[in-house]
């Protein structure tokens, strides 16, 4: 089957290293639940100050994922 239905869930991954590693842990962590993702698209950055320095990033982002059809689910 060529065309596809997919499913958009958003998320909001934290790192204190970066904007990418915060992005990294939101999607290996959907990775553990989530079969066929495809896309995301980052929706928001912002973060936290502590003593006048950044103390965390946080990127909300939308992951896209294809819907299994019946003969998937099986295997």
């Amino acid at each position: 089957m060529s065309d596809r239905v997919y499913k958009l869930i958003e998320l909001t991954g934290t790192s204190t290293k970066s904007v990418e590693d915060a992005i990294q842990t939101a999607v290996a962590r959907a990775s553990e639940t989530i079969r066929h993702m495809r896309w995301f698209e980052v929706v928001e950055i912002r973060g936290s100050i502590n003593d006048d320095q950044v103390a965390q990033w946080q990127v909300t982002l939308k992951i896209g994922f294809a819907l299994e059809d019946d003969a998937e689910a099986l295997d």
